[in-house]
């Protein structure tokens, strides 16, 4: 399942964002989106995690938890925001 996380500090990195759901199973792949003129993150990134479960364990323990004080959002990429 790709999952879309937004509103991220910009000072995160993939690293950083794949910790996160590592906690909650396998991630397949993960992305920072980058301004690609000034190489900076955009604040938003997407997570790949191919059992669905899993993904959705992430998806709900995630969804509005602050990292570096900002609330993130995290969702199914392509599903509107709730």
């Amino acid at each position: 399942m790709n999952i879309a996380v937004l509103n991220l500090h910009r000072d995160i990195d993939e690293d950083a964002l794949k910790k996160l759901f590592i906690g909650y199973g396998e991630v397949d792949s993960c992305e920072i989106v980058l301004d690609k003129k000034e190489g900076t993150s955009k604040g938003f990134g997407f997570v790949v995690m191919n059992n669905e479960a899993e993904a959705n364990d992430a998806i709900l323990g995630l969804h509005a938890t602050r990292v570096n004080k900002q609330k993130i959002r995290v969702k199914a990429a392509g599903l509107p925001a709730s």
